[in-house]
């Protein structure tokens, strides 16, 4: 899929790092293959790093705070402190009801406007322009009025069907809540822009056009690319962590409208997830790549790397399946889902990038094994 960044800003012959949606499921999931991306000396390695809704908090805490992080011999030696440990509490929070809630209640302020300011608890009021220059961040949101994608990062903001902004002057809370917002009910994020910032890209079709230049109404960057691959696909390396919702058949079919609205909604995810996966593994046979891709529905036994650590299958089934909302994560939930992120891309890693690495020996949470007990 084209990637639109005319200017290839980036150097595709360095990694890139995609992290899926999934609400706070996705966010701890994340959290464990960052762990283990880092202890691999990887974390520190890539040119990008592109996010989508859950994703996109665990990737704009660390985003925040790159330029604090403590880096010795390639590896962060304050990452959970500075990054892993804040988001644990946030994952402690009811989001989701918080924003709908005040949302409903307070005139003027919208759900989106409430989820932003949630964010900013996180990143304390920071600008993508506060935002480091190498690694590349790459939140993705979903143009409600162009179907499109809409990447926001420090360099640049753009919908490949209006053109771009360079430089935005946007709070990293605003682009992560919009990354985030689950429609119905935390959409749209609204941003204001100055009709005449839009710089005209090639085949810009609503470039100049007042409906879609003052003012964009974004949603879910998971509507459009659940994975965050679009931004990445032409790197040479590319690095999946997905916790996206492995798709569940149901016997019976809802005539209540809203639950068949809400399946309707998971079948058209699904289709777009499994036709971006398959589309990034023909890609990347095609031109003699290989994919690191880590899946929460995935199977160890499945990759090559000798392993120490085991994780059950009822319990991995259980973990993929957990919900996808932003409200309060259990210290045990989160610790079982921090070390199967954490085991998944490790299984990756050591297949692909580096086999000559030893197995681990030892979760990074130890208390909470992935065992089926």
């Amino acid at each position: 899929m084209p990637d639109h960044d005319v200017q290839h800003s980036a150097d595709r012959t360095k990694p890139a790092l995609a992290l899926s949606g999934g609400g706070f499921r996705a966010t701890l999931f994340h959290c464990g293959a960052l762990i283990r991306l880092n202890e691999l000396g990887l974390l520190t390695r890539f040119e990008r790093i592109s996010s989508v809704s859950g994703g996109s908090i665990a990737a704009g805490m660390l985003a925040a705070t790159w330029k604090r992080l403590v880096i010795k011999d390639g590896v962060i030696t304050n990452l959970g402190a500075a990054v892993i440990d804040p988001l644990r509490v946030f994952c402690t929070r009811s989001l989701d009801t918080s924003a709908v809630g005040w949302g409903a209640l307070l005139p003027g302020v919208s759900v989106g406007d409430m989820l932003a300011d949630a964010y900013d608890d996180l990143f304390g009021g920071i600008t993508l322009q506060d935002l480091p220059d190498s690694p590349q961040f790459v939140f993705n949101a979903t143009n409600l009025q162009t179907g499109r994608l809409v990447r926001l990062q420090k360099r640049r903001l753009a919908d490949y069907t209006i053109g771009e902004i360079q430089n935005p002057k946007v709070r990293l809370a605003v682009a992560v809540a919009a990354s985030s917002a689950f429609p119905p009910v935390l959409s749209p994020v609204e941003i204001v822009t100055d009709p005449g910032s839009w710089r005209k890209l090639k085949g810009a079709i609503h470039h100049g056009d007042p409906a879609y230049t003052g003012k964009l109404s974004l949603t879910d960057g998971g509507a459009y690319d659940n994975l965050g691959l679009e931004t990445v696909d032409d790197f040479r390396t590319i690095v999946v962590s997905d916790a996206g919702a492995p798709f569940g058949t149901e016997e019976e079919a809802s005539g209540f409208w809203p639950k068949q609205a809400m399946r309707a909604l998971d079948i058209a995810t699904d289709q777009a997830r499994g036709l971006r996966k398959r589309l990034l593994f023909a890609e990347c046979a095609a031109s003699g790549r290989q994919p690191v891709y880590a899946g929460i529905d995935g199977d160890p036994a499945a990759y090559p790397a000798p392993q120490g650590l085991k994780a059950g299958p009822a319990r991995r089934r259980a973990l993929a399946r957990m919900r996808t909302r932003l409200n309060p994560f259990s210290e045990a939930e989160q610790g079982q889902l921090i070390n199967w992120g954490w085991l998944a891309m490790d299984v990756a890693a050591r297949s692909f990038l580096v086999p000559g690495a030893a197995p681990p020996t030892e979760f990074p949470v130890p208390a909470f094994p992935l065992d089926d007990r």
